[in-house]
Formats: structure tokens, sequence, C-alpha cells
């Protein structure tokens, strides 16, 4: 079983994640939300909600192939927006259905 730590290095994380470490550096100027805390020598220290938010940030940007801004966008997205955002959408839809079946209506008259 592996123990789980409050706090990993740059260099555990790298390892962890398959990332180097100036990407990782790289992302936390460009990433607001990513910005692990440093000890008194200056080392970062990531806990686990900084590895999660890493693990996101690298499957918008290898896997899902968004760019910097577009991975910068989704992650400042609000989980509640989103479903707002959903449900508005969900809501034109049935709309916009009940609207184009009227005009079959009325064009088959």
């Amino acid at each position: 079983m592996k123990i789980k730590k409050l706090y990993y290095s740059i260099g555990e994380v790298s390892n962890m994640v398959g990332l180097k470490s100036y990407v990782l550096r790289y992302w936390e100027t460009e990433f607001k939300q990513l910005s692990p805390p440093k000890n008194r020598a200056g080392n970062r220290t990531y806990r686990q909600k900084d590895i999660d938010l890493i693990v996101e940030i690298k499957d918008l940007l290898y896997n899902k192939k968004y760019t910097i801004e577009g991975a910068k966008t989704m992650i400042g997205v609000n989980k509640e927006d989103s479903i707002k955002t959903i449900t508005d959408y969900n809501a034109i839809l049935v709309n916009l259905k009940n609207e184009l079946e009227e005009i079959i209506r009325i064009i088959n008259e």
C-alpha cells in the first residue's frame, strides 16, 4: 500500500504525473489556480488538490488538445455555471424543436 503524504516535492509530482519539472513551473505562471506554497527553504510543496489540478490541465492540453487559453477557460469555469449553461441550452433546444415542428405543420397544411 502506498502512503499518502500531505505535501509532495516538485520532483515527486513530476514523476507522478509524467511531466518535467520545468513544465510544472511554467504552468504555475499560466494557471493562477496552480500556486503551490513554498516551504522555508523556498521549495514548492504540492498538495493533493494541486496534483488533481495538474492532471486536469494535462488532460485538457495533451488529450483533449486545448490551447493554454482554452484550458484556462475550462479550468476557470465554475461547475455550477456549467450545469446552469447546460440547462439553458436544453431549454433553447426544446423551444427550437417546438418552433421547427410548428413550421413543418404550417408547411404541410
